[in-house]
């Protein structure tokens, strides 16, 4: 009975963590970007990057590297990932944009570097945009015939861009800007530039927008937010109960080596664990005082922040159980092979 009272009290304490620390300051604004997304992002526009027709190399480009721009973890990434598919993105680049959005930002890169070792950091960086680009062609070759339809139906929410009459673009331009502003000082701590993106915000909606397009913005948002919130919620709950019967020493006695069985493991761990931006460093600093090899740490890396277990919940709401779960399965095997291969040189 003790233990399962301390386990419940795992899953509230990881809930109160998750509401204080990153429901305000990431995942409320990600949630009014994408609505914003749905809303205003024109087809045309969304297609032009992320469509299935658009080229190549110019969508995967684009969606590999937004997490350098993006300082957002697992579940952050999801309401954008809704928004831009919503919207008519190809899966492809869709998928490339949701690994790479936690799993590249500057931030995370350079605390890598300088916390966990400059060979660690640079691996992290380059396995993530390899990563992005891999993962997102495998599931648009795979799931090819699936997404033909899903293009080819084209049900896709009708937005303000779409108009005969669309605004100036500065005004969209310093829109969008403002909320990311929004998004990235706020997850930085760094208020008066967060407070400073809120009053231009404020500002370009009264010079800008009309009360109707406001009131469609902030029902997608809400709308958006009802679907996503209380999965994600029950989520970090249920993470925090795992947690607390995956205590670090007995994971460290799992991943110590280099061998299949523990970078395996450790991409398992990182799959199903939450790690908010940034805290995976830490974690994985006190794993590798304790025994942890460079491999697994760097399979940790690359799988832990992409993924996690309300993360995987709701992408499923979003584009369906056997999708998530083959891209569940790249991240988990590709991340157990990439650190295998750099635990044998670099460990």
């Amino acid at each position: 009975m003790e233990i399962f009272i301390e386990a419940l009290k795992s899953g509230w304490l990881a809930l109160l963590e998750y509401l204080s620390a990153h429901v305000l300051t990431c995942l409320v604004p990600a949630f009014f970007i994408a609505g914003a997304i749905a809303v205003f992002v024109s087809k045309g526009a969304v297609l032009k990057y992320f469509g299935s027709k658009a080229k190549k190399w110019l969508s995967y480009s684009v969606a590999s590297v937004s997490g350098a721009v993006l300082a957002v973890c697992s579940c952050t990434i999801l309401p954008l990932f809704a928004g831009i598919r919503k919207r008519g993105a190809g899966l492809g680049p869709a998928i490339a944009f949701l690994y790479s959005g936690p799993a590249i930002n500057i931030l995370a890169i350079v605390y890598t570097a300088r916390l966990l070792g400059y060979d660690l950091g640079i691996a992290r960086g380059i396995g993530a945009i390899i990563f992005s680009v891999v993962i997102g062609l495998l599931m648009s070759l795979i799931w090819m015939k699936d997404e033909r339809r899903f293009q080819d139906n084209g049900n896709f929410v009708a937005a303000a861009g779409d108009s005969e009459h669309p605004k100036p673009k500065y005004i969209g331009i310093v829109f969008f800007l403002s909320l990311l502003g929004i998004l990235v000082f706020g997850a930085a701590q760094m208020w008066i530039y967060a407070g400073v993106s809120l009053a231009v915000l404020v500002a370009i909606l009264i010079i800008g927008f009309k009360r109707a397009e406001i009131k469609d913005w902030l029902k997608e948002t809400g709308k958006l937010a009802w679907q996503i919130i209380p999965i994600l919620l029950a989520g970090v709950f249920i993470a925090g109960v795992i947690k607390y019967f995956l205590p670090q020493s007995v994971v460290e006695t799992w991943v110590g080596g280099n061998n299949l069985r523990s970078n395996f493991l450790a991409s398992i761990f990182g799959a199903l664990m939450y790690f908010s931006t940034l805290t995976e460093v830490p974690i994985i600093r006190a794993l590798m005082d304790l025994g942890m090899g460079k491999g697994p740490a760097l399979t940790l890396l690359l799988a832990g922040p992409s993924l996690s277990l309300p993360n995987m919940v709701v992408i499923g709401r979003v584009m369906g159980a056997k999708k998530t779960l083959t891209y569940v399965l790249l991240v988990i095997v590709m991340s157990t092979f990439t650190g295998m291969l750099f635990g044998h040189f670099f460990g």
